[in-house]
C-alpha cells in the first residue's frame, strides 16, 4: 500500500520520517510513504490520478482547504475547522479528516496542561482555527484572538461561529490586555513571536507552534519564568499517529519509534554539512 504526504514546498516535511517508523514498527513492511511535490493547482489531477494501491494522504496548507471540493465524505470537524489534514481511500470514495485537533489536545495532555479557563491565541493562520477547535475539546467556550489587522481575522471568526466558540479580536499593540488566561497559543511562524516574549514570560502555560529551530525565544523566556512550554514538534507527532491509525487501520502504533525517527531526522539536518 502507499501513501504521501502533498505541499508545495514539501521537502521540509517530517511526515516520512513518522509513517515510515510507524509502519516499521507495526510490521507493515510492503507499506510505502513518500513526499511529493504538489500545488493547488495540481492536486486535483494528481488526486485522480492515484489507484487502488494507495491508503491515504496527509496535507500542508494550502492544501488542507483546497481539497474539500474534492472529496466523497468529510468529517463534521473538518467541515467546522475549514480543512482536511487527512485524505483515506476507502470503499472507492475519499474521505476527509481532520487530525491536527487531536495533534494539538494530545501535545497538551502529555505535557500535563490542565484544560485552560481562559486562552489567547496570536495570530489568525489556518493554525489558529485547529487551535480553536482544540480549545473547544478541552471545555472552553471563548477565547481571545490576536492578529495584526482585524481584518485579517475573518476566516477565524467564521471558523468560531461554526463551532460554537465565542471569539473576542485584539490587535497585538493591546496584547498586554490578555494576557490574564492559564494558556497562551502562538500559531506565529519562527522569530515573530520574539519581540513579546519579554511581555509573556509570566504566563502559566505556551503552546507554541514552531518545532525548530527550537526552542524559540518566547518558549525559552516562558520556561524561564516557570510555565510550561509545549512546542509544535509533539503536535506533529500527535496528529500523524491518528493518521497512520486511520490510514491503516491499525490499533497500537508504536508512538516512542515515530518521536525517535523524527528527532533524529530533526538533529540530522541541522547539523553542519560535511
Amino acid at each position: 500500500m502507499r501513501a504521501a504526504v502533498l505541499g508545495s514546498p514539501i521537502a521540509h516535511s517530517l511526515s516520512p520520517s513518522l509513517h515510515r517508523a510507524a509502519y516499521e514498527g507495526l510490521g507493515l513492511h510492503d507499506w510505502r510513504y513518500e513526499a511529493i511535490e504538489c500545488d493547488e493547482a495540481g492536486l486535483g489531477g494528481l488526486i485522480a490520478g492515484l489507484g487502488h494501491e494507495w491508503a491515504g494522504l496527509s496535507l500542508t496548507m494550502p492544501l488542507k482547504r483546497a481539497v474539500l471540493p474534492l472529496l466523497d465524505t468529510v468529517s463534521e470537524l473538518a467541515v467546522e475547522v475549514g480543512g482536511a489534514n487527512t485524505v483515506i481511500f476507502s470503499g472507492g470514495g475519499l474521505h476527509g479528516d481532520n487530525t491536527d485537533v487531536h495533534g494539538i489536545v494530545q501535545a497538551l495532555a502529555e505535557a500535563g496542561v490542565a484544560p485552560p479557563r481562559a486562552a489567547t491565541i496570536l495570530g489568525g493562520g489556518a493554525t489558529s482555527a485547529s487551535a480553536l477547535a482544540a480549545l473547544r475539546e478541552l471545555g472552553l467556550g471563548e477565547a481571545t484572538l490576536v492578529v495584526r489587522d482585524p481584518a485579517r481575522a475573518g476566516e477565524t471568526a467564521e471558523v468560531a461561529e461554526r463551532l460554537g466558540v465565542t471569539l473576542t479580536v485584539q490587535t497585538f499593540d493591546k496584547i498586554d490586555t490578555v494576557l490574564e488566561v492559564d494558556l497562551i497559543i502562538s500559531t506565529l511562524p519562527s522569530g515573530a513571536a520574539d519581540g513579546f516574549a519579554d511581555l509573556l514570560s509570566g504566563v502559566p502555560a505556551l503552546f507554541d507552534v514552531v518545532y525548530a529551530p527550537w526552542p524559540t525565544r518566547l518558549a525559552a523566556a516562558v520556561a524561564e519564568g516557570g510555565g510550561i512550554v509545549v512546542g509544535g514538534f509533539p503536535m506533529l507527532l500527535h496528529q500523524a499517529v491518528r493518521q497512520v491509525e486511520l490510514m491503516t487501520g491499525r490499533t497500537g502504533v508504536p508512538v516512542e519509534a515515530m518521536r525517535a525517527a523524527a528527532r533524529a531526522e530533526i538533529v540530522r539536518r541541522a547539523a553542519p554539512a560535511s
